[in-house]
């Protein structure tokens, strides 16, 4: 596993978040990811 640092703009706001992934898991699925994390924290709120 490998730890991704991602930047991911959210309604117009840039974030820093991390990703676990498989070394073979693509760029684009790394994204998804650290997207949905970021999605998932605001929509908690």
């Amino acid at each position: 596993m490998l730890q991704v640092n991602v930047k991911v703009t959210y309604e117009g706001k840039d974030y820093l978040t991390n990703v676990l992934a498989n070394p073979n898991t693509s760029d684009e699925e790394i994204y998804r990811l650290a997207f949905e994390q970021v999605e998932k924290q605001w929509k908690n709120i």
